[in-house]
């Protein structure tokens, strides 16, 4: 069995992926530490900006918010989420954030366990800009895996 070993990845290392909105950063993932029971990221959120409903079936999302004030729908109820308050989001529940302050939100988020495979650790359940059904990444219903996070 292969021994894991502690390793650090910078912010400034990973890809921008604006598929569903915001700016989600997977950090330490499969691919990129070789992680086997899930995935950590930072979504990087403008005021105004949103990430786009979705859904896990496989796996539960904590989130932490760091910095900016920000709404989360939670099978369609709105809540408020402010700096140094986490949030659990069971399997199967359709969320969304929106940035509601007028600073950049930022939100580190984990998930696990991981899908059997990549393309089935998200369901988009709306349209953003980014997977608009003109963009080659998105459509309605969709499975979409943050972009490295099990390649």
């Amino acid at each position: 069995m292969l021994q894991q070993r502690p390793l650090i990845v910078n912010l400034s290392d990973t890809e921008p992926n604006r598929r569903r909105g915001g700016d989600l950063r997977a950090m330490l993932t499969p691919a990129t530490v070789g992680s086997t029971s899930g995935f950590m990221g930072l979504a990087l959120i403008q005021p105004g900006d949103r990430i786009g409903e979705h859904y896990h079936p496989y796996s539960e999302e904590f989130v932490y918010v760091v910095q900016g004030e920000l709404e989360v729908d939670l099978d369609g109820e709105t809540h408020t989420l402010r700096p140094d308050q986490g949030l659990l989001i069971p399997v199967d529940v359709r969320h969304r954030f929106r940035n509601v302050g007028n600073v950049e939100a930022r939100m580190v988020f984990h998930l696990g366990p991981l899908a059997p495979h990549p393309s089935l650790g998200h369901v988009d359940t709306e349209d953003t800009p980014a997977t608009a059904p003109h963009s080659c990444d998105g459509a309605h219903g969709r499975a979409l895996e943050p972009e490295g996070a099990l390649e």
